[in-house]
């Protein structure tokens, strides 16, 4: 296993800046994690997910087991972070995404594109959430929308907020010497501000709605 998240910092770097130009904190704080399309359990589909010193952040262990339409999240002590659901009777493919084991109310909705026009474009996420206060009656709201590009089947991907600003990757990880890696293991480069939980949900449902094997179809 120490072959998947090895501890070499050069390999756990964003990429390098163009000549004659430095990199700049924020590029230099990048989360850069490891992503292994397997599960801890025995005969399980799913993800185990390493930082840049190998400690396991993230794991998915419940594809072959459980409610058929929905994936959990987990930290590594086995703590549900986020819950997956397939919206159902919807026309195109469409998931919700929850806190924690939470069941009401979606943080966001994820959809899959299927217009020619964006053929870049793999999904769109979006989020809207409202609060209104007592004292005045009135009430406000905060949408956050963001796209997914690229190829999945490449792991050659990016997620932008709705002014073009990356968030996060999703890029081939790095050969190392007598080590080459296949797609089901990849890096996962979360920029700053944009939580990394989130980041490896969108690749759960990108794993869900492009991956070549069998994923769960609820």
């Amino acid at each position: 296993m120490t072959k998947i998240h090895p501890n070499a910092p050069v390999l756990d770097s964003p990429r390098p800046a163009a000549p004659g130009r430095r990199s700049s904190p924020e590029e230099a704080s990048v989360e850069a994690l490891t992503v292994w399309r397997r599960s801890l359990l025995l005969n399980g589909n799913g993800f185990t997910v390493f930082d840049a010193k190998g400690n396991l952040v993230f794991r998915v262990d419940n594809y072959a087991s459980g409610n058929k339409g929905e994936i959990v999240l987990m930290d590594a002590s086995g703590k549900s972070l986020l819950t997956i659901r397939r919206k159902k009777l919807s026309l195109s493919e469409q998931w919700l995404i929850y806190e924690g084991d939470e069941a009401t109310k979606p943080r966001f909705s994820v959809k899959k594109n299927v217009s020619l026009i964006q053929p870049k474009s793999l999904a769109h996420v979006s989020s809207c959430s409202s609060s209104s206060s007592s004292s005045s009656g009135s009430s406000s709201s905060s949408c956050v929308h963001y796209d997914v590009e690229g190829s999945y089947s490449k792991r050659c991907c990016m997620i932008y907020n709705d002014k073009r600003r990356p968030l996060a990757e999703i890029r081939r990880k790095e050969s190392v010497p007598g080590v080459s890696f296949d797609l089901d293991v990849f890096r996962l480069l979360v920029f700053p501000g944009f939580d990394s939980a989130m980041a490896m949900a969108i690749v759960i449902l990108l794993e869900q709605m492009y991956g070549s094997r069998g994923a769960l179809r609820g």
